[in-house]
C-alpha cells in the first residue's frame, strides 16, 4: 500500500503540505492509473505495477487525521505494516530532497503522527520529501506548510515529484535497501 499524506479539495491542491498527494499522483501519472473510488474515507486506486499488486491510497480526512483512513484499509485488504510505505512533506529536509526510512518517529508531523498513534507501530517505511523550513522566523511551520509552493519551487516541482515518484516505483520492485540507497544522496 502506498500511501500520499495531504489535504483534500482544491484549496490546498499545490500546498507544500500536500506533497504526498503530489508525489502519488505523479505516480498514478505515470503509471496510467486513474481508477481511484472512494473507500473508507479516502481515494483508493487498485492496480499493477512492474506486475506487482499495489494500492494506492489519498486519504480524504485532512492531514491530522489520516490514520482514520488509512488503517481500516490495512485491515480491510489484510495488508502488513511491513508493506506500507507512506509519502509526505518534511521540513526538516531541504527543498524537493526526498528520504526513505523505515521504523522512525514522527517528528512532529501531524498525520504521520495519527497515523503511529491508530496502528500502534511505526514499522512501515516512509518517503520523505524536503520542503525546507520557512525562511521568515516569524512564520509558524505549520502554517508555512499550507501555504502553496513558491513560483521557484514550482517550477522544479515536476522533475522533483518525477524523480519520488521512480523512487516509488523502485520501493515497490526493490524494496526498502536498495531504494535508500538509490534515492537518499
Amino acid at each position: 500500500m502506498i500511501v500520499g499524506l495531504g489535504n483534500p479539495g482544491p484549496k490546498y491542491l499545490m500546498t507544500r503540505h500536500n506533497a504526498g498527494f503530489l508525489i502519488v499522483d505523479a505516480l498514478t501519472q505515470r503509471n496510467k492509473i486513474n481508477n481511484y473510488k472512494e473507500e473508507s474515507k479516502a481515494l483508493v486506486a487498485k492496480s499493477k505495477i512492474d506486475n506487482i499488486d499495489v494500492l494506492i491510497v489519498k486519504p480524504l480526512t485532512y492531514m491530522n487525521l489520516s490514520g482514520e483512513a488509512v488503517v481500516p484499509l490495512l485491515k480491510y485488504y489484510k495488508i502488513e505494516i511491513s508493506d506500507l510505505l507512506v509519502v509526505h512533506d518534511e521540513v526538516d529536509l531541504p527543498f524537493a530532497k526526498i528520504k526513505f526510512q523505515h521504523n522512525r518517529g514522527h517528528g512532529g508531523h501531524n498525520g504521520v503522527r495519527s497515523l503511529h498513534n491508530l496502528m500502534g507501530s511505526n514499522d512501515y517505511s516512509r518517503l520523505r520529501f524536503g520542503i525546507g523550513r520557512p525562511s521568515n522566523p516569524h512564520l509558524s511551520v505549520a502554517d508555512f506548510a499550507l501555504q502553496n509552493f513558491s513560483n521557484e519551487e514550482q517550477k522544479l516541482l515536476p522533475e522533483a515529484l518525477s524523480l519520488a515518484a521512480e523512487g516509488v516505483e523502485c520501493f515497490i520492485v526493490n524494496g526498502l535497501n536498495l531504494t535508500a540507497t538509490r534515492y537518499n544522496n
